[in-house]
């Protein structure tokens, strides 16, 4: 294979590697999975979060009882760069976080991460993590559509914050229709 093509190829795996690593963290956090964060991190990593600063099994505690306040959360990620440094990568990513409070108002938060990833025996991982929080938001439920709250559980897919969560199962099992 001609050099080139090889180094960029290179180039392509890794960017999507850590890309990789950011959307496991969202969902880890998500959906409470502790050993899903964890795989995001090494064990030397500093998590600089808004209003807290530690070490990353500190950080997951922290996570969980914040995130534990919401029926449900979501976190999105937009926008991307990573610029790649031998076994080095700094990376800065958009994030959008929902959290479904039991009543209103619900939270909207945006920001971005700041992370120092390292690629360590193969694996890239974040090292260190700067969370800047740029904006909170509260939110309300729609008068003009109907939230999931307004519909009756039998009706719905249930979303778990466990692994007991539709997306863990294989294949995933939809709900049968209704005659």
């Amino acid at each position: 294979m001609d050099a080139v093509l090889e180094l960029k190829l290179r180039e392509m795996l890794d960017r999507h590697e850590i890309w990789q690593v950011l959307q496991r963290y969202g969902r880890g956090l998500d959906r409470f999975d502790r050993e899903l964060v964890r795989s995001c991190y090494f064990d030397d990593a500093i998590e600089d979060h808004f209003n807290f600063v530690g070490y990353v099994e500190d950080f997951i505690d922290y996570a969980d009882r914040a995130s534990g306040y919401f029926i449900s959360c979501q976190h999105g990620l937009l926008n991307h760069s990573c610029e790649l440094r031998g076994d080095d990568a700094y990376c800065e990513t958009y994030f959008m976080f929902t959290g479904v409070a039991a009543k209103p108002p619900h939270l909207l938060s945006q920001g971005r991460y700041i992370d120092h990833f390292q690629r360590r025996n193969g694996e890239w991982r974040i090292a260190n993590r700067v969370a800047i929080v740029e904006g909170t938001f509260d939110l309300f439920d729609s008068q003009l559509a109907a939230t999931p709250s307004k519909y009756k559980p039998e009706e719905r897919q249930p979303a778990t914050r466990d692994r007991s969560d539709v997306s863990y199962h294989r294949p995933p099992r939809p709900r049968l229709p209704r005659d």
